[in-house]
């Protein structure tokens, strides 16, 4: 055999025997972590219909990780902020309610806390995103257009730092990843080739509804940092950024506001007395909700168009204290209105 052929077959043979050593990696990962995944699903009570309001129930589903033994899970914030109702259910049956303990939508992460945790369930271990780079292998599991506890591999596409990326999320730092995400992956864990949990899962860019390569995940330094490390704090809102033209169209006195969408009930926004917005509308091509307050201010910082005051009011609001009073100003029928409400 010649050198050349002797050399190919080499290649050919290493290629083949690493392929198979890292499938069994995968697969004897995906059994130690799986436990930890878990389905989460949600309900929410709506009005709509303008004149003629009706009352209905809508459900979601997405996925979540459970990261300590006392029940706390993280999930995605656009899953869980306007849910009334949130459970979460365990690959051996098992079904436990849960509640939203803190969230930053800004971010698109959220932490709950479960009633109860089913015993010997596994718990993941949040590992070190900073020290992920592009290239690396990947792996996430979570409940793709329901199909619970799915697992897809791929790797690190890309890392979106803070402002470099577009809308309301623009402040969060993202991985790009080509592991196949699809509806109810949300909120599911992206691990690493340690186990370890590297991401939340938050949306995908598509223009077919599917996915097409490009799933967005929020990274864990981002997730500890912002429902582990600071007070936690829920709103249960929300909001349509309204700025530019938009602004001008809603008659604002000022360069932007939040338009409310949704509110969950028994949240502090309900608790404040924000108005949600019942009328379905398209404006700009995008489907939101119309005839709700418009939140101007709160705790007397304005609402900015680049969204860079969310940060701020989610820092005051997680520093009140009880008996302190929280403010909220509002446009309601073309007039401004202050709410106010003492925390308990």
């Amino acid at each position: 055999m010649s050198a050349h052929r002797l050399a190919l077959l080499t290649v050919l043979l290493t290629g083949w025997s690493w392929g198979i050593a890292a499938a069994d990696t995968i697969r004897n990962l995906f059994k130690d972590v799986d436990g930890a995944v878990i389905v989460i699903q949600t309900n929410r009570k709506e009005t709509v219909g303008g004149p003629e309001q009706k009352p209905t129930t809508l459900a979601g589903m997405g996925s979540g990780v459970l990261i300590s033994s006392d029940g706390k899970v993280m999930t995605a914030a656009h899953l869980v902020q306007t849910a009334d109702e949130v459970t979460a259910h365990f690959q051996t049956g098992e079904v436990v309610k849960a509640k939203v303990v803190t969230s930053d939508p800004s971010a698109d992460v959220a932490l709950l806390q479960l009633e109860r945790v089913p015993p010997n369930n596994e718990v993941a271990k949040l590992g070190n995103s900073d020290a992920a780079e592009v290239g690396d292998q990947v792996f996430v599991v979570g409940a793709p257009l329901g199909l619970g506890h799915t697992l897809t591999v791929g790797h690190i596409s890309a890392r979106h730092r803070p402002k470099t990326m577009y809308g309301g999320l623009a402040q969060a730092e993202f991985f790009q990843t080509d592991a196949a995400i699809n509806q109810g992956n949300s909120g599911g864990p992206m691990f690493n080739m340690a186990g370890e949990v590297i991401g939340i899962v938050s949306h995908i860019i598509s223009k077919s509804g599917g996915f097409e390569g490009l799933g967005f995940v929020v990274t864990s330094s981002v997730a500890r940092r912002l429902l582990l490390e600071k007070n936690p704090y829920w709103s249960g809102v929300e909001g349509f950024l309204l700025s530019g033209d938009l602004a001008r169209v809603f008659n604002l006195t000022q360069p932007a506001g939040l338009l409310v969408q949704r509110i969950s009930a028994r949240s502090p926004a309900a608790e404040i007395g924000l108005r949600p917005g019942s009328m379905p509308a398209v404006i700009e091509g995008q489907s939101i909700l119309v005839g709700g307050d418009v939140v101007l201010e709160v705790q007397g910082v304005p609402i900015v168009a680049d969204g860079s005051s969310t940060t701020v009011i989610r820092d005051r609001l997680a520093s009140l204290k009880s008996g302190d009073i929280a403010r909220v100003t509002v446009l309601r029928g073309g007039e401004k209105k202050e709410l106010t409400r003492k925390v308990p």
